[in-house]
């Protein structure tokens, strides 16, 4: 759905506001083909819209008494950081408990220990950010923790955010057999006599186990949320792409509004459910438009496949288990029929395809749409390995691509010894994270860091995208070189890129109409190294017009 500008007359006149800095990338070439503001310095604002951008003494036909000044020395200001894609409420969720990211089975184990001795009696012990490798020499089960949980039930998320584990104190607590079925492709793990493992695939399943357990209230999340969300904006994010509208969203969110606004702007996609039937459908479409000061429901959010690490991404051909052969919509043509509703109604939809085949699927229904695909924008998430033939389908079908290359840095290796290569085998590891070629093939390319899968921080993030290797772990060799962006391509997959993926015609730039939220760092990203980058300081940022963090 395309936003559109203010009429000229909203945006003339005396500024609210006057922001001024040593330069202005405003990234307008990313719409119209030309930087009209090279050498700009300045921002005029009212009522939370850019009315003016160009040199200050040219702006000052728009200060008045009443007009606002910062003054920004030494800094460049370029359109604020949008995160393509997170889960904001929904990672509370995920990240309830003791963060296990990169750990070792014992390392991780100690920590469960650890919490265990602080928990009361009979209480969940919540884990989060396991390394699927860690179970490589078992197979998937909770049973790892029996001893260090010492009697408790653990509830451990997987670090996808696509299926956990449960050890044998929970899988009593919940009473699971084995046996349970979902109406998609979720799964509860057995073993070989037919016993649960605890391992939990897909949301159903897990959702499953979570339904009996006691929930954070909402004053708990709305604390949390406070806290993360503050984060974004100190590492430089105005807004973010939400991939949910998970349960109890609306009202955390309108607890966080009841005590001042919001520093980033929120936009929610509710997930559409695997089987979703008509009136699941209607229900969904109902809550467009919803809306706080700085938050809103717009569009939808499905998932045709899983993750390559747990089994369940679709590909074309089995990976080295076996596995990967099915999507999770169990009727496939379910989902098509409910992409097109969406359509009609002219409501944006994004869709999770990490697989080979699951990407080419949701473009073959994207395609198959005709001109109902031009009522609303559509876009495909993650697209972790894609052959040479599906690159150019993204700019011809007019589908953005939302990628997370931060996830091929951080958990896959150049020597294809991790879970995620050995699964796939070197053929098709070696087309991951194809974003350079999606990028060079005139397609858009949002970026993002699926928040809590991993950090938030995009100036990480944008240098990953460019190193092709963690920061922190110079060592590394880089994972598929040749998939490098530039620095200007990463900052537009922030900003420019961000907006179009949506069909925003009024965000993602700095020019008349436009919103007004602006990233200020304390040097120009475009004349920084990717190391340099990844450290910039960020002096200030503005959303609707107003300033966040100075």
């Amino acid at each position: 759905m395309t936003h559109a500008s203010p009429s000229p007359a909203a945006v003339t006149g005396i500024a609210d506001r006057l922001v001024v800095a040593d330069r202005v990338h405003a990234f307008a070439e990313a719409l119209d083909g030309g930087d009209t503001n090279a050498v700009a310095n300045a921002v005029a604002i009212r009522e939370g819209r850019v009315i003016a951008v160009g040199a200050r003494d040219d702006l000052a036909i728009h200060v008045g008494n009443t007009t606002v000044i910062d003054e920004h020395p030494g800094a460049t200001l370029v359109p604020g950081l949008v995160d393509g894609h997170t889960h904001i409420v929904f990672g509370l969720e995920l990240t309830r408990g003791v963060q296990l990211t990169d750990l070792t089975l014992e390392e991780a184990q100690d920590r469960i220990a650890a919490a265990a001795t602080e928990a009361a009696p009979g209480a969940w012990v919540f884990g989060w950010g396991i390394d699927p490798n860690i179970f490589t020499g078992t197979g998937f089960t909770g049973r790892l923790f029996d001893a260090a949980a010492a009697g408790h039930p653990v509830f451990l998320r997987m670090r996808d955010a696509h299926s956990a584990v449960i050890n044998s104190a929970g899988i009593e607590a919940i009473g699971l057999t084995g046996q349970e079925t979902f109406p998609d492709e979720s799964v509860v793990g057995v073993d070989e006599h037919g016993a649960p493992t605890g391992y939990l695939l897909e949301l159903a399943a897990m959702d499953l186990v979570l339904g009996q357990i006691p929930d954070e209230s909402h004053e708990e999340l709305a604390d949390r949320l406070a806290i993360v969300l503050d984060g974004m904006a100190a590492s430089g994010i105005t807004g973010t792409h939400v991939m949910d509208f998970h349960t109890g969203s609306r009202e955390v969110l309108e607890i966080l509004e009841s005590r001042g606004d919001l520093p980033i702007r929120l936009r929610f996609s509710p997930m559409v459910p695997p089987g979703s039937t008509r009136e699941a459908l209607e229900r969904i479409a109902e809550v467009q438009g919803l809306h706080g000061r700085r938050w809103r429901v717009d569009g939808v959010k499905f998932m045709i496949d899983g993750t390559v690490d747990n089994g369940s991404a679709w590909l074309h051909e089995p990976d080295c288990y076996g596995q990967g052969r099915r999507s999770i919509w169990t009727d496939t043509e379910a989902y098509r029929e409910a992409l097109r509703f969406f359509a009609e109604r002219g409501i944006a939809t994004a869709t999770h395809a990490i697989g080979d085949q699951g990407v080419a699927f949701v473009l073959d229904a994207i395609e198959s749409l005709g001109e109902v695909a031009g009522r609303s924008a559509h876009r495909i998430e993650h697209i972790e390995t894609i052959p040479d033939g599906t690159v150019p389908r993204f700019a011809q079908l007019g589908v953005a691509a939302s990628m997370q290359p931060i996830h091929g840095t951080r958990h896959t290796r150049a020597d294809r010894s991790d879970n995620w290569s050995v699964r796939l085998g070197e053929e098709r590891a070696s087309h991951g994270w194809r974003c350079r070629d999606i990028r060079d093939s005139g397609a858009v390319l949002a970026l993002g860091s699926d928040w809590p899968v991993t950090p938030y921080d995009p100036r990480v993030m944008m240098a990953e995208s460019i190193l092709r290797y963690p920061v922190a772990r110079p060592e590394l060799a880089p994972i598929q070189p040749e998939q490098a962006l530039t620095v200007r391509q990463a900052l537009e997959g922030y900003t420019s890129h961000a907006a179009r993926a949506i069909g925003a015609e009024d965000e993602g730039v700095i020019r008349p109409g436009a919103r007004a939220a602006f990233t200020v760092f304390a040097a120009d990203p475009l004349a920084t190294s990717a190391q340099e980058l990844a450290t910039i300081d960020v002096v200030a940022t503005y959303v609707d017009g107003a300033p966040v963090l100075r």
